[in-house]
């Protein structure tokens, strides 16, 4: 496993070392003791989730404060998504910056979102199903999040706008320059 650091702190891109032969591949998904060693991190996960999304569905951006906050594995088990992470972490240097990465069913690779993040992602592809490794159970009451289009991040989701399709929930959450998170 090689780990690639972002323009954010603390937060990584996982690249599996793959084993390919004619029957098939083989890949070591996560090796908590690797990880800790390469970032000094302890990445010990309790949850896993799996969610499936049709095109144009964007889910985000997401994350739960307080003792409840989560840092995140991430990882596209089929098609492709536009995976985005931001820094809501008022004493981080990288605070209010975001970062993008494709992730694919292909290219295997994951993407390591600390406590204090916002996440999203967009889906790319006729459907996907997305992976999240959660280091901290759910709780609805932390729940917390910022607009999907807020002007002063302005992320490009790779959607054309009219092919966007949002929860409600996610329709409504708060802007970043309200600092609700």
């Amino acid at each position: 496993m090689k780990i690639k650091e972002t323009p954010l702190k603390d937060c990584y891109i996982i690249e599996p070392t793959i084993f390919e032969d004619d029957r098939g591949y083989f890949y070591e998904k996560f090796n908590e003791q690797k990880f800790e060693e390469l970032t000094g991190i302890n990445g010990h996960f309790v949850q896993d989730n799996i969610s499936k999304s049709s095109y144009g569905v964007l889910r985000g951006l997401h994350l739960q404060k307080g003792d409840k906050a989560q840092a995140k594995l991430v990882s596209c088990l089929e098609g492709r998504v536009l995976d985005v992470a931001v820094d809501l972490r008022e004493d981080s240097p990288t605070f209010g910056q975001w970062f993008s990465l494709e992730l694919t069913d292909e290219n295997k690779l994951q993407l390591y979102v600390p406590r204090g993040f916002g996440h999203g992602f967009s889906v790319l592809s006729d459907k996907a199903v997305f992976s999240y490794k959660c280091d901290n159970f759910y709780d609805k009451a932390s729940e917390g999040g910022v607009l999907w289009n807020d002007k002063d991040l302005n992320i490009d989701w790779k959607l054309p706008l009219g092919d966007i399709i949002l929860s409600d929930k996610d329709q409504v959450l708060p802007a970043f320059t309200l600092k609700n998170f």
